[in-house]
């Protein structure tokens, strides 16, 4: 297209805007990822802690950050409270539901510097005690390796977590237990 047959930027939008009336509902992920290339994300990551010290993570394997123990997360939605966010968070990658500090108890930035795409996050690191038991049928077994989607409980960062999420070793190595209610 040349200059003269090329929509404006005003016109482009207004395409979009048609495709996704409500943001909160979330966005088309053609969208979604345009957008993780122009701005940094926010998301709530849950440290779900027991009394005895130990943190649970999730199996994560996906095209952006490839195979590991994470961190539960999710990404806020626009005008979605974060605490909404996490219990969306709790209920989808836990099957439970989770009582979290009012306030994060840290806050990191967190970055792909080899990609653009979904490649900067802002990240609300908060302190979480569960409510109701995580689902049994997602527990990984003890040994070998888990499947996408299951949890298991550790008393330090696995070998085998996603490079984004040493920022956690502190919390780990430290004896940190974000089971306790400060």
């Amino acid at each position: 297209m040349n200059q003269n047959t090329a929509p404006s930027l005003e016109q482009a939008l207004a395409v979009i805007e048609r495709q996704c009336p409500d943001a909160r509902a979330g966005l088309p992920e053609p969208l979604f990822l345009a957008v993780s290339r122009l701005t940094p994300l926010v998301n709530v990551d849950l440290l779900v802690g027991d009394g005895a010290g130990r943190t649970l993570m999730t199996w994560r394997e996906d095209r952006f950050y490839g195979p590991g123990w994470h961190v539960p997360g999710g990404i806020v939605r626009f005008k979605e409270s974060w605490a909404t966010r996490i219990a969306a968070v709790a209920a989808a990658e836990l099957g439970a539901q989770v009582e979290a500090d009012a306030t994060p108890l840290a806050v990191f930035e967190l970055t792909a510097p080899e990609r653009d795409l979904r490649g900067h996050f802002i990240t609300l690191a908060f302190r979480c005690r569960l409510r109701t038991p995580a689902d049994p049928a997602r527990q990984a077994p003890a040994g070998g390796r888990p499947a996408a989607g299951q949890w298991a409980w550790f008393d330090e960062l696995p070998p085998d977590t996603i490079r984004q999420h040493g920022i956690y070793r502190p919390l780990f190595s430290s004896g940190a237990d974000t089971g306790r209610k400060p």
